[in-house]
Protein backbone atom coordinates (compact mmCIF):
# COMPACT_ATOMS: atom_id res chain seq x y z
CA UNK A 1 0.00 0.00 0.00
CA UNK A 2 2.59 2.58 -0.27
CA UNK A 3 5.06 3.67 2.76
CA UNK A 4 2.56 3.91 5.60
CA UNK A 5 3.91 7.63 6.88
CA UNK A 6 5.26 9.28 3.05
CA UNK A 7 3.50 11.12 0.47
CA UNK A 8 3.10 7.19 -1.08
CA UNK A 9 0.16 6.56 1.05
CA UNK A 10 -1.46 9.68 0.17
CA UNK A 11 -4.45 8.64 -1.93
CA UNK A 12 -3.74 9.90 -6.24
CA UNK A 13 -7.37 9.96 -7.21
CA UNK A 14 -8.58 13.39 -5.90
CA UNK A 15 -10.28 11.94 -2.28
CA UNK A 16 -10.28 14.20 0.29
CA UNK A 17 -11.70 13.45 4.03
CA UNK A 18 -14.49 16.29 4.71
CA UNK A 19 -12.52 18.86 5.50
CA UNK A 20 -11.02 18.65 1.75
CA UNK A 21 -7.55 17.68 2.91
CA UNK A 22 -5.85 14.44 1.43
CA UNK A 23 -6.28 11.11 2.79
CA UNK A 24 -4.01 8.29 4.08
CA UNK A 25 -5.02 4.96 2.48
CA UNK A 26 -3.79 3.22 5.41
CA UNK A 27 -5.74 5.80 7.43
CA UNK A 28 -9.37 5.71 5.63
CA UNK A 29 -11.16 3.94 2.74
CA UNK A 30 -10.54 0.36 1.76
CA UNK A 31 -12.54 -2.43 3.26
CA UNK A 32 -12.51 -1.22 6.55
CA UNK A 33 -14.76 1.77 5.26
CA UNK A 34 -16.80 -0.50 2.95
CA UNK A 35 -17.89 -2.43 5.64
CA UNK A 36 -20.49 0.04 7.37
CA UNK A 37 -21.33 0.97 3.52
CA UNK A 38 -22.19 -2.53 2.57
CA UNK A 39 -23.97 -3.20 6.25
CA UNK A 40 -25.94 0.11 5.70
CA UNK A 41 -26.83 -0.87 2.51
CA UNK A 42 -28.23 -4.88 3.96
CA UNK A 43 -30.72 -3.17 6.12
CA UNK A 44 -31.70 -0.35 3.29
CA UNK A 45 -32.94 -2.75 1.55
CA UNK A 46 -34.54 -4.68 4.12
CA UNK A 47 -36.49 -1.93 4.42
CA UNK A 48 -37.38 -1.14 0.84
CA UNK A 49 -38.31 -4.53 0.11
CA UNK A 50 -39.94 -4.92 3.47
CA UNK A 51 -42.65 -2.14 1.71
CA UNK A 52 -42.17 -3.23 -1.72
CA UNK A 53 -42.34 -6.67 -1.73
CA UNK A 54 -45.97 -7.35 -0.49
CA UNK A 55 -47.03 -4.06 -1.44
CA UNK A 56 -48.94 -5.75 -4.66
CA UNK A 57 -51.01 -8.16 -1.65
CA UNK A 58 -52.13 -5.41 0.24
CA UNK A 59 -53.56 -3.39 -3.05
CA UNK A 60 -55.63 -6.46 -3.77
CA UNK A 61 -56.70 -7.96 -0.66
CA UNK A 62 -57.25 -4.61 1.24
CA UNK A 63 -57.60 -1.93 -1.12
CA UNK A 64 -59.70 -4.22 -3.66
CA UNK A 65 -57.61 -3.41 -6.41
CA UNK A 66 -57.52 -5.62 -9.46
CA UNK A 67 -54.92 -7.81 -11.05
CA UNK A 68 -53.93 -4.81 -13.47
CA UNK A 69 -54.48 -1.46 -11.55
CA UNK A 70 -52.61 -3.01 -8.50
CA UNK A 71 -49.46 -4.66 -10.69
CA UNK A 72 -49.22 -0.93 -12.67
CA UNK A 73 -49.25 0.73 -9.03
CA UNK A 74 -46.52 -1.18 -7.64
CA UNK A 75 -44.78 -1.06 -10.81
CA UNK A 76 -45.41 2.93 -11.45
CA UNK A 77 -44.20 3.46 -7.54
CA UNK A 78 -41.31 1.85 -7.86
CA UNK A 79 -40.47 3.31 -11.43
CA UNK A 80 -40.57 6.65 -9.25
CA UNK A 81 -37.79 4.78 -7.03
CA UNK A 82 -35.59 4.19 -9.89
CA UNK A 83 -35.95 7.49 -11.97
CA UNK A 84 -35.52 9.33 -8.82
CA UNK A 85 -31.49 8.15 -8.07
CA UNK A 86 -30.97 11.18 -11.62
CA UNK A 87 -31.70 14.00 -9.23
CA UNK A 88 -29.85 12.38 -6.59
CA UNK A 89 -27.08 12.40 -8.54
CA UNK A 90 -27.41 15.49 -9.78
CA UNK A 91 -27.10 16.85 -5.89
CA UNK A 92 -24.40 15.16 -5.32
CA UNK A 93 -22.33 15.29 -7.99
CA UNK A 94 -23.02 19.15 -8.58
CA UNK A 95 -23.47 20.67 -5.21
CA UNK A 96 -23.44 18.96 -2.03
CA UNK A 97 -21.25 15.69 -2.34
CA UNK A 98 -22.20 12.19 -1.95
CA UNK A 99 -22.01 12.40 1.63
CA UNK A 100 -23.93 14.74 2.65
CA UNK A 101 -26.51 14.09 0.11
CA UNK A 102 -26.89 10.20 1.03
CA UNK A 103 -27.56 11.86 4.79
CA UNK A 104 -30.41 14.00 3.88
CA UNK A 105 -32.02 11.47 1.74
CA UNK A 106 -31.57 8.95 4.39
CA UNK A 107 -32.92 11.30 6.62
CA UNK A 108 -35.88 12.38 4.19
CA UNK A 109 -36.65 8.74 3.88
CA UNK A 110 -37.08 7.99 8.15
CA UNK A 111 -38.71 11.07 8.53
CA UNK A 112 -41.84 10.27 5.99
CA UNK A 113 -41.37 6.36 7.04
CA UNK A 114 -42.38 7.60 10.82
CA UNK A 115 -45.23 10.12 10.17
CA UNK A 116 -46.66 9.17 6.85
CA UNK A 117 -46.04 5.64 5.75
CA UNK A 118 -48.78 3.89 7.86
CA UNK A 119 -51.97 1.63 6.08
CA UNK A 120 -54.90 3.28 5.82
CA UNK A 121 -57.53 2.08 8.60
CA UNK A 122 -61.02 0.68 7.92
CA UNK A 123 -60.34 -0.73 4.68
CA UNK A 124 -61.63 -4.29 5.08
CA UNK A 125 -64.66 -5.18 2.77
CA UNK A 126 -67.18 -5.07 5.71
CA UNK A 127 -65.72 -1.36 6.53
CA UNK A 128 -64.69 -0.31 3.42
CA UNK A 129 -67.02 2.66 2.97
CA UNK A 130 -65.54 4.38 5.98
CA UNK A 131 -62.01 4.83 5.03
CA UNK A 132 -61.38 8.33 3.65
CA UNK A 133 -59.86 9.95 1.09
CA UNK A 134 -57.31 11.79 2.89
CA UNK A 135 -56.54 8.83 4.63
CA UNK A 136 -55.54 6.80 1.05
CA UNK A 137 -54.14 10.46 0.27
CA UNK A 138 -51.27 10.43 3.04
CA UNK A 139 -50.95 6.74 2.11
CA UNK A 140 -50.16 7.37 -1.52
CA UNK A 141 -48.35 10.51 -0.84
CA UNK A 142 -45.95 9.09 1.84
CA UNK A 143 -45.20 6.20 -0.32
CA UNK A 144 -43.74 8.97 -3.60
CA UNK A 145 -42.02 11.00 -0.94
CA UNK A 146 -40.67 8.05 -0.09
CA UNK A 147 -39.46 7.38 -3.27
CA UNK A 148 -37.86 10.23 -3.75
CA UNK A 149 -35.99 9.33 -0.46
CA UNK A 150 -35.01 5.74 -1.48
CA UNK A 151 -34.12 7.22 -5.41
CA UNK A 152 -31.59 9.70 -4.15
CA UNK A 153 -30.03 7.28 -1.89
CA UNK A 154 -28.93 4.38 -4.44
CA UNK A 155 -26.34 6.10 -6.83
CA UNK A 156 -24.39 7.96 -3.91
CA UNK A 157 -24.38 4.72 -1.17
CA UNK A 158 -23.29 2.13 -4.21
CA UNK A 159 -20.34 5.39 -6.12
CA UNK A 160 -19.15 6.07 -2.29
CA UNK A 161 -18.87 2.40 -2.13
CA UNK A 162 -16.36 2.58 -4.89
CA UNK A 163 -14.81 5.51 -4.25
CA UNK A 164 -13.13 4.04 -1.35
CA UNK A 165 -10.49 2.02 -3.46
CA UNK A 166 -7.74 4.21 -5.27
CA UNK A 167 -7.46 3.36 -9.09
CA UNK A 168 -4.32 4.21 -8.78
CA UNK A 169 -3.01 1.44 -6.68
CA UNK A 170 -2.73 -1.50 -7.90
CA UNK A 171 -3.85 -3.76 -4.49
CA UNK A 172 -7.00 -1.31 -4.00
CA UNK A 173 -8.09 -1.84 -7.60
CA UNK A 174 -7.81 -5.32 -7.46
CA UNK A 175 -9.71 -5.35 -4.59
CA UNK A 176 -12.62 -3.05 -6.45
CA UNK A 177 -12.83 -5.55 -8.57
CA UNK A 178 -14.57 -7.42 -5.98
CA UNK A 179 -16.39 -4.91 -4.58
CA UNK A 180 -19.47 -4.77 -7.00
CA UNK A 181 -20.34 -8.49 -6.34
CA UNK A 182 -20.09 -8.05 -2.57
CA UNK A 183 -22.22 -4.93 -2.78
CA UNK A 184 -24.76 -6.95 -4.84
CA UNK A 185 -24.30 -10.06 -2.31
CA UNK A 186 -25.09 -7.23 0.67
CA UNK A 187 -28.38 -6.32 -1.57
CA UNK A 188 -29.18 -9.55 -1.77
CA UNK A 189 -29.09 -10.06 2.31
CA UNK A 190 -31.13 -7.06 2.81
CA UNK A 191 -33.51 -8.45 0.59
CA UNK A 192 -33.72 -11.97 2.13
CA UNK A 193 -34.52 -10.56 5.15
CA UNK A 194 -37.58 -8.64 3.86
CA UNK A 195 -38.81 -11.30 1.57
CA UNK A 196 -38.49 -13.83 4.31
CA UNK A 197 -38.87 -12.14 7.97
CA UNK A 198 -41.37 -8.87 7.33
CA UNK A 199 -43.23 -10.63 4.86
CA UNK A 200 -44.36 -13.07 6.80
CA UNK A 201 -44.67 -10.94 9.40
CA UNK A 202 -47.21 -8.73 7.62
CA UNK A 203 -49.41 -11.47 6.62
CA UNK A 204 -49.49 -13.25 9.42
CA UNK A 205 -48.93 -10.91 12.84
CA UNK A 206 -50.26 -7.15 11.02
CA UNK A 207 -49.74 -4.49 8.37
CA UNK A 208 -49.08 -1.56 11.20
CA UNK A 209 -46.00 -3.59 12.89
CA UNK A 210 -45.07 -5.29 9.25
CA UNK A 211 -44.57 -1.41 8.05
CA UNK A 212 -42.48 -0.93 11.43
CA UNK A 213 -40.06 -2.98 10.95
CA UNK A 214 -38.78 -1.60 7.76
CA UNK A 215 -38.78 1.92 9.43
CA UNK A 216 -36.49 0.80 12.06
CA UNK A 217 -34.13 -0.63 9.32
CA UNK A 218 -33.85 2.54 8.08
CA UNK A 219 -33.26 4.24 11.48
CA UNK A 220 -30.48 1.08 12.10
CA UNK A 221 -28.99 2.07 8.77
CA UNK A 222 -28.66 5.93 9.43
CA UNK A 223 -26.82 4.75 12.20
CA UNK A 224 -24.36 2.44 11.35
CA UNK A 225 -23.74 5.16 7.80
CA UNK A 226 -22.34 7.70 10.56
CA UNK A 227 -20.83 5.26 13.13
CA UNK A 228 -18.38 4.71 9.64
CA UNK A 229 -18.09 8.75 9.14
CA UNK A 230 -14.03 8.92 9.91
CA UNK A 231 -13.33 6.37 7.17
CA UNK A 232 -14.68 7.18 5.02
CA UNK A 233 -12.84 9.29 1.69
CA UNK A 234 -14.71 11.75 -0.19
CA UNK A 235 -15.01 13.25 -3.91
CA UNK A 236 -15.14 17.16 -4.25
CA UNK A 237 -18.15 18.12 -6.30
CA UNK A 238 -17.52 19.34 -9.77
CA UNK A 239 -20.51 20.80 -11.07
CA UNK A 240 -23.47 19.84 -12.67
CA UNK A 241 -22.89 17.68 -15.26
CA UNK A 242 -26.03 18.58 -17.33
CA UNK A 243 -24.43 21.61 -17.58
CA UNK A 244 -20.61 20.30 -18.50
CA UNK A 245 -22.80 18.54 -21.10
CA UNK A 246 -24.93 21.01 -22.32
CA UNK A 247 -22.09 23.08 -23.30
CA UNK A 248 -20.34 20.51 -25.16
CA UNK A 249 -23.35 19.68 -27.52
CA UNK A 250 -24.25 23.62 -27.51
CA UNK A 251 -20.62 24.55 -29.07
CA UNK A 252 -20.53 21.74 -31.28
CA UNK A 253 -23.98 22.75 -33.05
CA UNK A 254 -23.11 26.60 -32.82
CA UNK A 255 -19.98 25.84 -34.79
CA UNK A 256 -21.63 23.63 -37.17
CA UNK A 257 -19.98 23.92 -40.11
CA UNK A 258 -16.56 24.67 -38.30
CA UNK A 259 -13.93 21.78 -39.72
CA UNK A 260 -12.29 19.78 -37.14
CA UNK A 261 -8.16 19.79 -37.50
CA UNK A 262 -6.67 16.74 -38.11
CA UNK A 263 -4.37 17.38 -35.14
CA UNK A 264 -5.68 16.65 -31.90
CA UNK A 265 -2.71 19.40 -30.62
CA UNK A 266 -4.81 22.09 -32.06
CA UNK A 267 -7.82 21.55 -30.58
CA UNK A 268 -8.50 23.63 -27.09
CA UNK A 269 -7.29 22.13 -23.77
CA UNK A 270 -6.16 23.23 -20.67
CA UNK A 271 -2.59 22.76 -18.66
CA UNK A 272 -1.84 19.35 -17.00
CA UNK A 273 -1.36 21.42 -13.80
CA UNK A 274 -4.77 22.83 -13.82
CA UNK A 275 -6.22 19.21 -13.47
CA UNK A 276 -3.73 17.85 -11.15
CA UNK A 277 -4.47 20.62 -8.68
CA UNK A 278 -7.86 20.04 -8.38
CA UNK A 279 -7.18 15.83 -7.94
CA UNK A 280 -8.97 15.32 -11.53
CA UNK A 281 -8.05 13.52 -15.01
CA UNK A 282 -7.15 15.18 -18.58
CA UNK A 283 -8.30 12.91 -21.12
CA UNK A 284 -7.12 12.58 -24.43
CA UNK A 285 -9.23 13.41 -27.85
CA UNK A 286 -10.85 10.06 -29.37
CA UNK A 287 -12.02 9.80 -32.84
CA UNK A 288 -15.65 8.61 -31.83
CA UNK A 289 -18.60 10.90 -31.51
CA UNK A 290 -16.39 13.18 -33.85
CA UNK A 291 -18.83 16.06 -34.23
CA UNK A 292 -18.54 16.94 -30.74
CA UNK A 293 -15.16 17.58 -31.21
CA UNK A 294 -16.05 21.19 -32.93
CA UNK A 295 -17.00 22.07 -29.77
CA UNK A 296 -13.08 22.29 -28.92
CA UNK A 297 -11.90 23.80 -32.14
CA UNK A 298 -10.80 27.19 -31.37
CA UNK A 299 -12.24 30.19 -33.18
CA UNK A 300 -11.55 33.10 -31.24
CA UNK A 301 -14.03 32.96 -28.91
CA UNK A 302 -13.97 31.60 -25.10
CA UNK A 303 -17.06 31.69 -24.24
CA UNK A 304 -17.60 28.47 -22.74
CA UNK A 305 -20.73 27.85 -24.44
CA UNK A 306 -18.67 28.42 -27.78
CA UNK A 307 -15.26 26.37 -26.64
CA UNK A 308 -15.10 23.59 -24.40
CA UNK A 309 -11.94 21.85 -23.15
CA UNK A 310 -10.71 18.06 -24.70
CA UNK A 311 -11.80 16.56 -21.50
CA UNK A 312 -15.31 17.90 -21.17
CA UNK A 313 -15.91 16.92 -24.45
CA UNK A 314 -14.72 13.27 -23.89
CA UNK A 315 -16.88 13.35 -21.03
CA UNK A 316 -19.42 13.64 -22.70
CA UNK A 317 -18.71 11.52 -25.26
CA UNK A 318 -18.54 8.80 -22.48
CA UNK A 319 -22.32 9.89 -21.03
CA UNK A 320 -23.24 9.40 -24.64
CA UNK A 321 -21.99 6.56 -25.76
CA UNK A 322 -23.22 4.20 -23.05
CA UNK A 323 -26.71 5.32 -23.78
CA UNK A 324 -27.61 2.56 -26.39
CA UNK A 325 -26.53 -0.14 -23.63
CA UNK A 326 -29.02 1.37 -21.02
CA UNK A 327 -31.29 0.90 -24.30
CA UNK A 328 -30.69 -2.38 -24.28
CA UNK A 329 -31.09 -2.81 -20.65
CA UNK A 330 -34.89 -1.64 -20.48
CA UNK A 331 -36.53 -5.26 -21.84
CA UNK A 332 -34.67 -7.70 -19.59
CA UNK A 333 -35.91 -4.62 -16.51
CA UNK A 334 -39.45 -4.77 -17.06
CA UNK A 335 -38.86 -9.00 -16.60
CA UNK A 336 -37.60 -8.46 -13.56
CA UNK A 337 -40.87 -6.40 -12.73
CA UNK A 338 -42.77 -9.54 -13.39
CA UNK A 339 -41.27 -11.23 -9.73
CA UNK A 340 -43.15 -8.65 -7.16
CA UNK A 341 -46.53 -8.59 -9.38
CA UNK A 342 -47.60 -11.00 -11.81
CA UNK A 343 -45.45 -14.02 -10.21
CA UNK A 344 -46.89 -13.14 -6.88
CA UNK A 345 -50.31 -13.34 -8.27
CA UNK A 346 -49.68 -16.52 -9.68
CA UNK A 347 -48.25 -17.73 -5.82
CA UNK A 348 -51.74 -16.76 -4.23
CA UNK A 349 -53.84 -19.06 -6.88
CA UNK A 350 -51.61 -22.11 -6.17
CA UNK A 351 -51.24 -24.44 -2.64
CA UNK A 352 -48.29 -22.81 -0.47
CA UNK A 353 -48.85 -25.15 2.47
CA UNK A 354 -45.54 -27.00 3.77
CA UNK A 355 -47.36 -29.26 7.10
CA UNK A 356 -49.37 -26.44 8.91
CA UNK A 357 -47.18 -23.67 7.49
CA UNK A 358 -49.02 -21.73 4.64
CA UNK A 359 -44.90 -19.84 2.32
CA UNK A 360 -46.55 -16.13 2.03
CA UNK A 361 -46.90 -15.50 -2.01
CA UNK A 362 -44.20 -12.40 -1.88
CA UNK A 363 -41.56 -14.70 0.21
CA UNK A 364 -41.82 -15.98 -3.97
CA UNK A 365 -39.06 -13.73 -4.47
CA UNK A 366 -36.40 -14.84 -1.87
CA UNK A 367 -35.77 -17.64 -4.23
CA UNK A 368 -34.73 -15.03 -6.76
CA UNK A 369 -32.53 -13.81 -4.01
CA UNK A 370 -31.25 -16.83 -2.27
CA UNK A 371 -29.99 -18.13 -6.25
CA UNK A 372 -28.37 -14.95 -6.79
CA UNK A 373 -26.63 -14.94 -3.47
CA UNK A 374 -24.97 -18.43 -4.71
CA UNK A 375 -24.45 -17.40 -7.72
CA UNK A 376 -22.62 -14.37 -6.85
CA UNK A 377 -20.22 -16.23 -4.55
CA UNK A 378 -19.64 -18.92 -7.03
CA UNK A 379 -19.28 -16.28 -9.73
CA UNK A 380 -16.66 -14.26 -7.43
CA UNK A 381 -14.65 -17.28 -6.26
CA UNK A 382 -14.51 -19.66 -8.64
CA UNK A 383 -15.42 -18.02 -12.12
CA UNK A 384 -13.83 -15.32 -12.19
CA UNK A 385 -10.64 -17.05 -11.43
CA UNK A 386 -11.27 -19.85 -14.11
CA UNK A 387 -11.51 -17.59 -16.54
CA UNK A 388 -8.83 -15.25 -15.65
CA UNK A 389 -6.64 -17.89 -16.70
CA UNK A 390 -8.36 -18.40 -19.80
CA UNK A 391 -8.94 -15.01 -21.02
CA UNK A 392 -5.68 -12.88 -18.54
CA UNK A 393 -8.89 -10.21 -18.10
CA UNK A 394 -8.70 -8.92 -14.44
CA UNK A 395 -12.33 -9.36 -14.59
CA UNK A 396 -12.24 -12.96 -16.32
CA UNK A 397 -14.78 -11.80 -18.98
CA UNK A 398 -15.79 -8.41 -20.15
CA UNK A 399 -18.67 -6.66 -18.62
CA UNK A 400 -20.61 -6.51 -22.02
CA UNK A 401 -20.08 -10.49 -22.19
CA UNK A 402 -21.73 -10.79 -18.80
CA UNK A 403 -24.30 -8.75 -19.29
CA UNK A 404 -24.93 -10.46 -22.31
CA UNK A 405 -24.73 -13.49 -20.27
CA UNK A 406 -27.87 -12.02 -18.05
CA UNK A 407 -29.73 -10.87 -21.33
CA UNK A 408 -29.23 -14.86 -22.63
CA UNK A 409 -30.77 -15.95 -19.54
CA UNK A 410 -33.59 -13.79 -19.64
CA UNK A 411 -35.23 -14.85 -23.13
CA UNK A 412 -35.26 -19.02 -21.40
CA UNK A 413 -36.70 -17.33 -17.92
CA UNK A 414 -39.76 -16.37 -19.90
CA UNK A 415 -39.90 -19.38 -22.10
CA UNK A 416 -40.47 -21.13 -19.13
CA UNK A 417 -42.43 -19.14 -17.00
CA UNK A 418 -44.88 -19.80 -20.20
CA UNK A 419 -44.61 -23.12 -19.88
CA UNK A 420 -45.50 -23.72 -16.74
CA UNK A 421 -48.28 -21.02 -16.76
CA UNK A 422 -49.56 -23.28 -19.54
CA UNK A 423 -49.05 -26.08 -17.18
CA UNK A 424 -50.86 -24.51 -14.45
CA UNK A 425 -53.79 -23.50 -16.85
CA UNK A 426 -54.58 -26.78 -17.78
CA UNK A 427 -54.42 -28.44 -14.23
CA UNK A 428 -57.10 -25.72 -13.46
CA UNK A 429 -59.58 -26.29 -16.38
CA UNK A 430 -58.97 -30.14 -15.44
CA UNK A 431 -60.08 -29.93 -11.86
CA UNK A 432 -63.37 -27.34 -12.89
CA UNK A 433 -61.15 -23.81 -11.09
CA UNK A 434 -61.52 -21.71 -14.77
CA UNK A 435 -64.64 -19.40 -13.58
CA UNK A 436 -64.50 -19.77 -9.49
CA UNK A 437 -60.78 -18.75 -9.54
CA UNK A 438 -60.20 -21.35 -7.11
CA UNK A 439 -57.14 -22.54 -5.73
CA UNK A 440 -55.65 -24.96 -8.57
CA UNK A 441 -53.69 -28.18 -6.84
CA UNK A 442 -50.39 -27.70 -7.68
CA UNK A 443 -47.66 -26.81 -5.37
CA UNK A 444 -46.21 -23.24 -5.50
CA UNK A 445 -42.74 -24.79 -6.15
CA UNK A 446 -43.46 -25.32 -9.72
CA UNK A 447 -42.80 -21.59 -9.93
CA UNK A 448 -39.41 -22.53 -8.34
CA UNK A 449 -37.28 -22.85 -11.88
CA UNK A 450 -37.82 -19.47 -13.16
CA UNK A 451 -37.31 -17.77 -10.04
CA UNK A 452 -33.59 -19.33 -9.75
CA UNK A 453 -33.17 -18.68 -13.29
CA UNK A 454 -33.95 -15.18 -12.10
CA UNK A 455 -31.81 -15.11 -9.46
CA UNK A 456 -28.74 -16.58 -12.04
CA UNK A 457 -29.61 -14.37 -14.30
CA UNK A 458 -29.19 -11.34 -11.86
CA UNK A 459 -25.78 -12.37 -10.80
CA UNK A 460 -24.70 -11.53 -14.47
CA UNK A 461 -26.77 -8.99 -15.96
CA UNK A 462 -27.47 -6.83 -12.46
CA UNK A 463 -23.70 -6.78 -10.63
CA UNK A 464 -22.28 -6.31 -14.33
CA UNK A 465 -24.80 -3.34 -15.15
CA UNK A 466 -24.06 -1.50 -12.30
CA UNK A 467 -20.24 -1.63 -12.38
CA UNK A 468 -20.33 -0.94 -16.44
CA UNK A 469 -22.35 2.31 -15.56
CA UNK A 470 -19.99 3.42 -12.69
CA UNK A 471 -16.68 1.93 -14.67
CA UNK A 472 -17.53 3.87 -17.92
CA UNK A 473 -18.53 7.18 -16.27
CA UNK A 474 -15.97 10.24 -16.01
CA UNK A 475 -14.18 10.65 -12.78
CA UNK A 476 -16.36 13.77 -12.01
CA UNK A 477 -20.03 12.10 -13.33
CA UNK A 478 -19.52 8.48 -11.21
CA UNK A 479 -22.83 9.60 -9.35
CA UNK A 480 -24.95 10.49 -12.45
CA UNK A 481 -23.14 7.21 -14.49
CA UNK A 482 -24.13 4.77 -11.69
CA UNK A 483 -28.19 6.49 -12.20
CA UNK A 484 -28.31 5.02 -15.28
CA UNK A 485 -28.33 1.48 -13.69
CA UNK A 486 -31.03 2.78 -11.48
CA UNK A 487 -33.00 4.49 -14.11
CA UNK A 488 -33.06 1.48 -15.93
CA UNK A 489 -34.98 -0.10 -13.41
CA UNK A 490 -37.31 2.66 -13.05
CA UNK A 491 -38.08 2.57 -17.16
CA UNK A 492 -38.28 -1.04 -16.93
CA UNK A 493 -41.32 -0.56 -14.48
CA UNK A 494 -42.69 2.07 -16.09
CA UNK A 495 -42.61 -0.20 -19.77
CA UNK A 496 -44.38 -2.85 -18.06
CA UNK A 497 -47.29 -0.77 -16.21
CA UNK A 498 -47.51 0.16 -20.21
CA UNK A 499 -47.23 -3.44 -21.77
CA UNK A 500 -49.98 -5.02 -19.29
CA UNK A 501 -52.41 -1.87 -20.50
CA UNK A 502 -51.67 -2.05 -23.35
CA UNK A 503 -51.96 -6.47 -24.39
CA UNK A 504 -55.15 -6.13 -22.00
CA UNK A 505 -56.65 -3.78 -24.09
CA UNK A 506 -55.70 -4.69 -27.42
CA UNK A 507 -56.53 -8.58 -26.34
CA UNK A 508 -59.65 -7.80 -25.43
CA UNK A 509 -60.70 -6.22 -28.94
CA UNK A 510 -63.20 -8.14 -30.93
CA UNK A 511 -65.22 -9.33 -28.06
CA UNK A 512 -62.12 -11.78 -26.98
CA UNK A 513 -61.66 -12.18 -23.40
CA UNK A 514 -58.47 -11.04 -22.95
CA UNK A 515 -54.68 -12.10 -21.91
CA UNK A 516 -54.80 -10.55 -18.49
CA UNK A 517 -58.13 -10.81 -16.22
CA UNK A 518 -58.81 -10.37 -12.20
CA UNK A 519 -59.22 -14.01 -12.43
CA UNK A 520 -56.14 -15.66 -13.63
CA UNK A 521 -57.46 -19.36 -14.25
CA UNK A 522 -59.52 -17.45 -16.93
CA UNK A 523 -56.74 -15.50 -17.71
CA UNK A 524 -53.75 -15.93 -20.31
CA UNK A 525 -50.51 -15.60 -18.77
CA UNK A 526 -48.50 -17.77 -20.68
CA UNK A 527 -49.37 -16.02 -23.69
CA UNK A 528 -48.25 -12.89 -22.24
CA UNK A 529 -45.07 -14.42 -20.88
CA UNK A 530 -44.25 -16.30 -24.54
CA UNK A 531 -44.89 -12.54 -25.71
CA UNK A 532 -41.99 -11.37 -22.96
CA UNK A 533 -39.85 -14.39 -24.54
CA UNK A 534 -39.96 -12.68 -27.92
CA UNK A 535 -39.23 -9.52 -26.70
CA UNK A 536 -36.15 -11.00 -25.25
CA UNK A 537 -34.93 -12.41 -28.23
CA UNK A 538 -35.33 -9.67 -29.79
CA UNK A 539 -33.72 -6.98 -27.36
CA UNK A 540 -30.51 -9.94 -27.30
CA UNK A 541 -30.04 -9.20 -30.90
CA UNK A 542 -30.06 -5.35 -30.45
CA UNK A 543 -27.64 -5.80 -27.37
CA UNK A 544 -25.56 -8.05 -29.77
CA UNK A 545 -25.38 -5.32 -32.29
CA UNK A 546 -24.52 -2.33 -30.22
CA UNK A 547 -22.29 -3.90 -28.08
CA UNK A 548 -19.93 -5.24 -31.09
CA UNK A 549 -19.49 -1.48 -31.72
CA UNK A 550 -18.96 -0.30 -28.17
CA UNK A 551 -15.62 1.51 -27.57
CA UNK A 552 -14.65 1.31 -24.10
CA UNK A 553 -13.10 3.76 -21.82
CA UNK A 554 -9.62 3.45 -20.84
CA UNK A 555 -8.79 1.24 -18.10
CA UNK A 556 -6.20 1.68 -15.35
CA UNK A 557 -5.26 -2.01 -16.65
CA UNK A 558 -6.32 -4.03 -19.55
CA UNK A 559 -4.67 -7.50 -18.89
CA UNK A 560 -3.92 -9.55 -16.54
CA UNK A 561 -0.22 -9.79 -16.95
CA UNK A 562 -0.62 -5.52 -16.32
CA UNK A 563 -2.48 -5.98 -13.07
CA UNK A 564 0.01 -8.95 -11.61
CA UNK A 565 2.76 -6.76 -12.40
CA UNK A 566 1.71 -3.86 -10.96
CA UNK A 567 0.96 -5.68 -7.52
CA UNK A 568 4.38 -6.68 -8.06
CA UNK A 569 5.11 -3.19 -7.21
CA UNK A 570 5.65 -1.68 -11.11
CA UNK A 571 4.29 1.54 -11.51
CA UNK A 572 0.69 1.66 -12.70
CA UNK A 573 0.21 1.81 -16.94
CA UNK A 574 -2.49 4.77 -17.44
CA UNK A 575 -3.26 5.34 -21.56
CA UNK A 576 -5.80 7.39 -22.55
CA UNK A 577 -6.95 5.42 -25.97
CA UNK A 578 -10.17 4.20 -26.27
CA UNK A 579 -10.56 0.47 -27.08
CA UNK A 580 -12.74 -1.73 -29.30
CA UNK A 581 -15.11 -4.20 -27.57
CA UNK A 582 -15.28 -7.41 -28.46
CA UNK A 583 -17.78 -9.54 -27.20
CA UNK A 584 -17.26 -12.73 -29.21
Amino acid sequence: MGVENGDDDYTQDGTVDLKGNPVRRSKRGGWTACFFVVVYEVFERMAYYGISSNLIIYLTEKLHQGTITSSNNVTNWVGVIWMTPILGAYVADAHLGRYCTLLGMSLLTLAVSITGLKPPQCVDMADRETASTLQLAIFYGALYMLAVGLGGIQPNILTMGADQFDDFDPKEKDHKLSFFNWWMFSMSVGTLLANTVIVYIQDNVGWTLGYGLPTAGLAISIMIFLAGTPFYRHRVPSGSPFTRMAKVIIAALRKWNTPIPNDPKEFYELDLEEYTKKGKFRIDSTPTLRFLNKACVKTGSKDPWMLCSVTQVEETKQMLRMLPILIATFVPSTMVAQVNTLFIKQGTTLDRGIGSFNIPPASLAGFVTISMLFSVVIYDRFFVPTMRRLTKSPRGITLLQRMGIGLFFHIFIMMISSLVEWGRLGVAKDYGVVESGGQVPLSIFILLPQLVLMGIAHAFLEVAKIEFFYNQSPESMKSLGTSYSMTSQGIGNFLSSFLLWAVSRITKKHGHQGWILNNLNASHLDYYYAFCAILNLLNFVFFLVIAKFYVYKAEVSDSMEELEGQLRGLTPAVTNQDEPEDIG
